[in-house]
Order: C-alpha cells, then sequence, then structure tokens
C-alpha cells in the first residue's frame, strides 16, 4: 500500500491576526475566531505550522500588521517551510499585493479561504454556480498585479479597443462571467418561486433548519427523515441543499430543509451569492436554529446567525431554538421553554420534544375524515389529492375517501364529509 502521508501534498500555512481598536467586532481577530481559522484550513486540506496576532490601534494601511511584524512573519514562514500566509481579518487588494511581495508566498485573507472550502465542497449545478459568482466578485478587485490571466471563451481578435491593458481586458471578460452567472441564478430563483407558490397552494408548512457550521444539522436531518447526508465534524461538510418529507403527526406533514452552515466572518460575495438558498428563510413557515450547546461560544455562534437571518429579512418567521448535542452538555441549565428544546440528533434524546414543539406551532386544525362523493362529483378527487392528505380510497356505491383535511377543506366540501354538521359552504364543479 503507498504511504499516503508522502503522496498527498498539504498546503503549510502560517496564520494571521490582528486586533485593533479601530475594527468593528466581525472585522477582529481574537484567540476564539484563530482556532477557528485553523479548523478552516485543516478542512480545506491544509496544515497549520504557526500563527501570530498582534495588537495595535488601527491597521497599517500598507501592509496591514506594519513592517516589523512582516518581518517576524517572513521568518516564521521560513522556519516552517511554509507556502502560504492566512489573515483572520479582511485584507484589501492592495494589502495583499504588498504582503505577497514581501513574504514571498501565497496569502490570502479569512475570505478566500472560506471561499476555496465553498468550491471544494458544492456538489450540485446551482451550488456550484453560486461559488463560482462569489469568487469572480471576489477575484475582480484584485486583478491588478496577477500575470495569470483568465482563460478567454470568446475570440480576442476585433473584440478589444485601441491600446487595451491585459488588465482591462481580464476585467471586461470577468465583468462577462459575472453577468452570466447573475444571469443563471435569476432562472433559479424563478424555479424556486414557481415551486414555493405551489407549496403554498397546497398548503404544506416548510421547517427550515438553521444554524452555525457544524452544529449538527444535517445530524438532525438524517436522524428525522433518513436522509443519509454525510455527517462528518468538520465545518461546511455539506453545502448543498436537502428537502425531505417529514410526518410530525397523524395530521401534520412538512417539508423540512436544510441550509448552508453560517460562520462568523461569512465573505458578502457568497452571501449574496446563496440568497437563492437563503432566501427560502423568508419563506420558511418555521426555523429550527440549531445550536451546539457543547460549544463555550455557542451565544456567540448563535448570534451569528440570528444577525444573518435579520440580514435575509427572516427575523420575523417562528423559531425553535434547539439545542443540540444534550449528550456532550457540560453545562447545570438545561434550556427550557416552548420555544426552546434540547435534544441530541446522534442519540435521539429529547427529539420527540422538538416534534411536539413543531407540532405546536404548525398544528392547523387538520384531522382525518371519511369523505363520500357521488360519482357525478368525482372531479372532487382531484382537488382533494390537491388540498388534501388523501390515504385511501374505495369505489363502491359511492367514492369513500379517507384524508387528512384542514377546516377549510371540511368546510367546503360540507355534507359530503361523514358527521358533517351542516354549513354554507360547498364546492362547486
Amino acid at each position: 500500500m503507498p504511504d499516503i502521508q508522502r503522496n498527498t501534498q498539504f498546503n503549510r500555512a502560517v496564520l494571521v491576526g490582528l486586533s485593533a481598536f479601530s475594527l468593528s467586532r466581525e472585522e477582529n481577530a481574537d484567540e476564539e475566531s484563530m482556532e477557528e481559522l485553523s479548523a478552516l484550513l485543516e478542512t480545506a486540506g491544509g496544515q497549520t505550522v504557526g500563527a501570530v496576532t498582534q495588537s495595535k490601534d488601527s491597521p497599517d494601511p500598507r501592509t496591514f500588521i506594519g513592517e516589523g511584524k512582516v518581518a517576524e512573519v517572513k521568518a516564521l514562514v521560513e522556519a516552517a517551510g511554509a507556502d502560504m500566509v492566512i489573515f483572520d481579518n479582511p485584507l484589501s487588494p492592495s494589502q495583499q499585493r504588498n504582503l505577497a511581495e514581501e513574504l514571498k508566498v501565497g496569502v490570502l485573507d479569512r475570505s478566500a479561504l472560506i471561499l476555496d472550502i465553498f468550491a471544494q465542497r458544492a456538489r450540485t449545478k446551482e451550488g456550484r454556480l453560486q461559488v463560482e459568482l462569489a469568487q469572480y466578485k471576489y477575484l475582480l478587485p484584485r486583478l491588478l498585479g496577477m500575470w495569470k490571466h483568465l482563460e478567454r471563451q470568446e475570440g480576442a481578435i476585433g473584440t478589444r479597443g485601441p491600446g487595451e491593458t491585459q488588465l482591462e481586458s481580464d476585467r471586461r471578460i470577468l465583468g462577462r462571467k459575472i453577468a452570466k452567472l447573475e444571469s443563471e441564478l435569476k432562472d433559479v430563483r424563478r424555479v424556486r418561486a414557481t415551486q414555493r407558490e405551489r407549496r403554498i397552494k397546497n398548503e404544506v408548512p416548510v421547517v427550515a433548519i438553521v444554524g452555525y457550521t457544524n452544529a449538527g444539522k444535517s445530524t438532525l436531518l438524517n436522524h428525522l427523515t433518513g436522509a443519509e447526508i454525510p455527517a462528518n465534524d468538520r465545518l461546511f461538510d455539506t453545502l448543498d441543499t436537502t428537502t425531505r418529507t417529514l410526518e410530525i403527526s397523524d395530521t401534520c406533514t412538512v417539508l423540512l430543509s436544510d441550509t448552508v452552515g453560517f460562520i462568523r466572518k461569512l465573505p458578502h460575495h457568497l452571501v449574496e451569492a446563496f440568497k437563492a438558498t437563503l432566501e427560502e428563510l423568508e419563506y420558511a413557515d418555521l426555523l429550527l436554529h440549531v445550536i451546539d450547546a457543547s460549544s463555550p461560544q455557542w451565544k456567540e455562534q448563535a448570534e451569528v446567525v440570528d444577525q444573518l437571518i435579520r440580514e435575509l429579512g427572516a427575523e420575523q418567521t417562528p423559531r425553535i431554538e434547539v439545542f443540540n448535542k444534550c449528550d456532550l452538555w457540560t453545562g447545570d441549565i438545561r434550556p427550557h421553554g416552548e420555544d426552546r428544546v434540547s435534544i441530541s440528533a446522534k442519540t435521539g434524546e429529547g427529539v420527540p420534544d422538538l416534534l411536539a414543539a413543531i407540532g405546536r406551532v404548525l398544528d392547523n386544525g387538520a384531522r382525518r375524515v371519511t369523505i363520500h362523493l357521488p360519482y357525478d362529483r368525482g372531479g372532487l378527487l382531484d382537488k382533494l389529492y390537491l388540498e388534501a392528505k388523501v390515504e385511501k380510497v374505495d369505489y363502491g356505491e359511492t367514492i369513500d375517501v379517507e384524508a387528512v383535511c384542514t377546516p377549510k377543506v371540511i368546510g367546503q366540501l360540507g355534507p359530503l364529509v361523514e358527521g358533517w354538521k351542516p354549513r354554507k359552504e360547498f364546492w362547486e364543479d
């Protein structure tokens, strides 16, 4: 058997973080964010060989961390044999270029690393479109000084103006690619809108699972629906949305959909690109906010998710906080209340309480009834298939249908429902 370690090349990276008074909380680096950056690097297939942190009143305009710190990082890069330096903070294009020239190795920031992970993990056509769009938008302001130019998809003869530089040409090509991808994602949104209208018409509630990356969203979806999504202990293990049907009770069936995991300092371009998926949150009937209760930073992680939910316009959507990994819980206080449940998606502990909580929010008063349709009103069966949950159909003297119906449907069917009390509403053929 070949030696895997010897034949596999890992990027060896030095991590750098800056904490400055003039930076916002989201832009600053701290111990937790540096640990998370190291985990992100491992997820991307790299290895951390050193870390440097710096505190300043404000970032250096040219090198972000200052000339003295750059020299320290360079010495560490050479001593550790690193081939890359990754910053926990966002870098401007000019800072990234200056640092690469001085350090003589590749320089990335946190956004670029996350984009690389997304590019590795996206599997569906929609996911790849979204990641590609985010990458191009990130690349566009960084073209200056880059000598590895984009491959042209169209002939260059006769398409470039007099004296056009290579940079201008690449920008124009990149602009066309971005416009094309945005157009394709608009088509995705139109398809989603059509699917959403169909769900609304059929009165099927939608429950969206949200949460910080690695909080256990995929494990929960697997446990509830048998979706068999890979659920490994690493950041951004799954990106592409999966939707499954879930029976909450005999009279309540929902569509359960997961979403991409959130994380601190999630690149703005990535949030914009993934809106085709994340906009489902705005139209969901209920959000399940999965929180990793075993993490010491669960409060900060929950706030990141809450902030992104607000940005996506879904703050008014009913929400249940699902404190996951209770089998690893180290605290003494368990969450309680109708909108908070404690579970272990891995062992199943607390899942019945979660289903009961979902049922309380989404209970629409549906009940199982028997309907006797005369043959001359057989067309109503098609309507029942659209607007109710038909379980059984028998053809005898009448068409006898067992179905789970909402009060609205029962009222419209009127005396055709067994045990119905007189009302005025009738369905007309």
